[in-house]
């Protein structure tokens, strides 16, 4: 970035530098005499020795975003103030992208979850102000038989498809209705201010019916249809909450009935919300009998291979359901208010099997929102660490901006309480947030978690590159290290050493798995079951063994 140099008499410009000229275009000689309120515009009263942001006014009326630092110094026997001016497009550019992506789907240019959830509660909130009458209709679309095709033709044929899908649904819309990709396969589209509760169904059946004439959506010629779940506001639900749940039910039962169909949503479907009662009632007894277990994923330096520390992620072995995914379990337990007491047994758990490790390795443990703002919070890792023995500076905690925009005041005071430990505190997720970059600043981070959207085929998105380098900047500018989830390539992993990365995790790695299955680094003895797993600690990026691959085309 250019930096510019004046020395200034109060608001008076005695001397500036060539940088300074060059930047705005105004010769030194010039420049020498005018105010500062000519080149910035705006009030400089609270000028000071912190850094702030203004507007830099060049000769040909262009306006540069700068950042502005002064300091004291004694010049020519006198008391001035030597400002440095440096110029921060690039950064701002790069931090517009950030926020882009943080609300629209990268591989289809879609709006993605966030921006969805943002739209629909607008739409809802708008309808209970006007009250005009009419239906909101949510449809919520999912891809049959989309596994296979990543399965038999590859992920590049998944993605392509999925491109297809939107282009194909975006061409079916009104002004006024919205569709977002929701990750994965599925789809969301929003149909505000309907006066016949049928346009849903019309809406539904174009979709359709387009995507079954489209056939260059299939690779190798088969057919791949869809099926849409519809549930409309104020008829079939009374908050945004219910209304996904309906929709959702209703696809369900679109599924089930043949696929390559629509269903709206009737009260008889309730068999799928008495189902996820249930779950929250086991979920909340799940503890008690033992039915939660950690698996971890390790943590490497990229640049060495060399192990750091692991991520602990809960498991839920339920005794008739079997082993129940987290993308299940998990929105269950932060509906139901679960999810406090199943990260407080992830915390004691992943801190007492760390305290048991030969090697003083990282354990990293998600926070929920509940947690965070649970008045006891900082008290109860206290307690933690000190029944557990583990070493405060070996506990990391992950919490999400999600987590912190609920109560910032009170995030704020909490992590302090939880730092003042000798915890390190890691923002997770960065970059899918509103306002990553602000708090980056305002909360006492030791590490920055690039979420995994963003290396996603880094190495072959250009734009995604940037993207990542400017976050890698903003680290290595606030001296934070950084840490790149959903490593899942050797292309992602080769592009994140040579842009000097200094942490990796992800499939490509080393996938999660149970602790005495890393007994070589933890001294955690694991049943003779198998080979052992070749050592990962040579000094090149081709020592990472890579594990199975996720999907790309996953959220």
């Amino acid at each position: 970035a250019v930096e510019g140099l004046i020395v200034c008499d109060g608001h008076r410009i005695i001397s500036a530098n060539d940088s300074m000229a060059t930047l705005t275009g105004i010769a030194t000689a010039t420049l020498n005499g005018m105010q500062l309120g000519d080149l910035f515009g705006s009030d400089m009263s609270g000028f000071g020795e912190q850094p702030q942001e203004a507007e830099l006014s060049g000769r040909d009326g262009t306006s540069i975003p700068v950042e502005l630092i002064a300091r004291s110094i004694d010049y020519c026997g006198k008391p001035h103030n030597v400002v440095a001016v440096r110029d921060i497009r690039e950064r701002k550019k790069a931090e517009q992208e950030i926020l882009r992506l943080a609300h629209f789907d990268p591989l289809t240019g879609l709006a993605n979850r966030r921006s969805f959830s943002g739209r629909l509660e607008t739409e809802i909130a708008a309808m209970g102000r006007t009250r005009k009458g009419g239906q909101l209709a949510l449809l919520l679309l999912d891809l049959d038989r989309f596994k296979e095709v990543n399965d038999l033709y590859g992920h590049g044929a998944g993605d392509a498809m999925l491109q297809k899908v939107a282009h194909c649904v975006t061409g079916i819309l009104r002004q006024g209705q919205m569709v977002a990709r929701l990750g994965g396969d599925e789809f969301a589209i929003i149909a505000p201010n309907l006066t016949d509760p049928l346009e849903a169904g019309r809406i539904a059946n174009a979709v359709l019916t387009a995507m079954r004439e489209e056939n260059r959506l299939s690779v190798g010629g088969g057919l791949v249809s869809a099926s849409i779940g519809i549930a409309l506001y104020p008829s079939d639900a009374e908050n945004q909450a219910s209304l996904i749940s309906h929709a959702d039910t209703a696809l369900y039962r679109a599924k089930t009935e043949g696929k390559d169909t629509y269903r709206y949503f009737e009260a008889s479907m309730g068999a799928e919300a008495r189902d996820k009662r249930v779950m929250e009632h086991e979920l909340r007894q799940a503890d008690s009998r033992q039915e939660f277990y950690l698996v971890y994923q390790p943590q490497k330096e990229i640049s060495s291979g060399k192990m750091v520390g692991f991520e602990a992620l809960v498991r839920w072995r339920h005794p008739t359901r079997g082993d129940v995914s987290p993308s299940i379990f998990i929105p269950v337990a932060e509906d139901s208010g679960a999810i406090g007491q199943i990260g407080e047994w992830v915390l004691t758990a992943a801190c007492e099997e760390a305290a048991r490790w030969e090697n003083p390795l990282t354990v990293a443990v998600n926070v929920s929102a509940v947690q965070l703002h649970n008045t006891n919070f900082s008290r109860k890792v206290h307690e933690t660490l000190l029944n557990s023995g583990l070493a405060p500076g070996r506990l990391e905690l992950e919490i999400t901006e999600t987590a912190l925009v609920k109560d910032m005041p009170r995030a704020l005071a909490t992590l302090r309480q939880v730092k003042a430990l000798g915890v390190r505190v890691a923002m997770d997720d960065f970059g899918t947030g509103y306002s990553s970059l602000s708090n980056l600043r305002a909360f006492p981070f030791d590490k920055i978690k690039i979420d995994g959207s963003f290396i996603k085929s880094v190495d072959k998105n250009g734009q995604v590159a940037a993207i990542v380098r400017a976050v890698l900047g903003l680290g290595r500018g606030l001296g934070l290290p950084v840490l790149a989830e959903g490593v899942e390539t050797l292309g992602e992993l080769k592009f994140l050493d040579a842009e000097a990365c200094e942490i990796g995790q992800g499939y490509y790695i080393g996938k999660s798995a149970l602790i005495e299955e890393f007994g070589d680094l933890t001294g955690v003895v694991a049943p003779a079951v198998g080979s052992k797993p070749a050592s990962l600690r040579d000094r090149s990026v081709l020592a990472f063994a890579p594990a199975p691959v996720l999907g790309l085309n996953r959220a």
